[in-house]
């Protein structure tokens, strides 16, 4: 079975009671996934300009970052890489492939935006996933040359890598950066409530009127969530899952989370979400932190606590929930009969 395009969304914002005054809502298709826009309080013509604003920005990074697009900036920086070459790149993305670089040095190299030719040897950097095991001879070959961020040499806007193997792709980060540019900006607007949805990845600006947002957990083989919780100001939230890019061969589901250090889909996983407290990088740790607890299914606690996450769920290939205590105080399950294993 071949999974095409994206899921719906896997995060869906609640909304917490109807309030007195309005919430716009604005809907778009960017970073290959539905993106979801929510401004509380606002009179129309102005949340509509706010939200237009928001996904101009979207498609603007989008199109800077997109991992197979020949004409991004990524690719191009891609290309100099192969080519041994160093280039010059603007100082946004200079600074956000810093950032990628600090948190992948952070969780030992499982977050590894470094390995494009794995993600593309699998087929999924594609709008479509064709249903294929990749030659095992060139898997054995990339995994050998151990594409790394550390192999990036940053000085100021200009790039370069000591290893040939590397490709960006930083499609575990781009989503949660644009969701801390777009939190950025409208607070600046004093926007008073908004959510921001992209493709699952949430983060709340204030509040929906007296309350604070709801937002449920997608649940990983049914629709609807399988536990909901307040987002308050500040707060994102994030999950890796194995149920939105995946495809499937003979009975075998095969997912995009890749790790690196074999070089194959994830097994024995269905789903982990991360929450983050205020911060400027709030958006981009709880994408790019989601990662390396999916990957390290022995270890994820221990990852948990060396990426400082006290809030944090994993969902086991069985169905079994396993959750720290602050994130089970947080919680409300939809099922009040989950299994559930509580680790402090």
């Amino acid at each position: 079975m071949l999974l095409r395009g994206l899921c719906a969304l896997w995060l869906v914002g609640l909304l917490a009671g109807c309030g007195r005054e309005p919430v716009h809502h604005a809907q778009s298709y960017v970073f290959g996934t539905l993106v979801d826009i929510s401004i509380y309080g606002e009179p129309e013509e102005r949340a509509a300009q706010l939200s237009g604003h928001v996904l101009g920005e979207f498609r603007r990074l989008h199109e800077t970052l997109h991992a197979w697009h020949p004409a991004s900036e990524l690719s191009r920086i891609n290309a100099a890489f192969a080519a041994g070459e160093t280039v010059e790149t603007t100082p946004e993305v200079a600074a956000l492939i810093a950032d990628a670089a600090a948190i992948s040095a952070q969780s030992g190299s499982l977050f590894n935006p470094a390995i494009g030719h794995l993600i593309q040897l699998w087929g999924f950097q594609g709008d479509e996933f064709v249903p294929a095991r990749p030659d095992p001879q060139r898997l054995h070959a990339l995994v050998a040359a151990q594409p790394d961020m550390a192999d990036l040499v940053i000085e100021g806007s200009r790039l370069s890598s000591r290893n040939p193997a590397v490709r960006l792709d930083l499609g575990g980060y781009a989503k949660g950066h644009a969701l801390d540019l777009a939190a950025a900006y409208l607070r600046r607007e004093g926007v008073r409530g908004a959510l921001i949805n992209i493709g699952g990845n949430i983060i709340a600006v204030g509040s929906h009127g007296e309350r604070p947002w709801r937002v449920g957990v997608q649940h990983p083989r049914r629709p609807g969530p399988i536990a909901v919780l307040e987002l308050p100001d500040g707060w994102a939230i994030g999950t890796s899952g194995d149920y939105q890019r995946y495809f499937e061969l003979d009975g075998k589901r095969y997912c995009h989370v890749i790790d690196p250090r074999d070089g194959r889909p994830v097994e024995g996983v269905q789903a982990v979400t991360v929450l983050v407290p205020p911060g400027p990088q709030a958006g981009a740790r709880s994408d790019a932190d989601s990662k390396p607890l999916f990957i390290d299914a022995a270890g994820w606690r221990a990852m948990a606590q060396r990426l400082g996450l006290a809030h944090a769920m994993r969902i086991d290939a069985q169905g079994r929930v396993h959750v720290t205590a602050a994130m089970q105080r947080r919680l409300q399950f939809t099922d009040p009969d989950v299994a559930l294993e509580v680790l402090p």
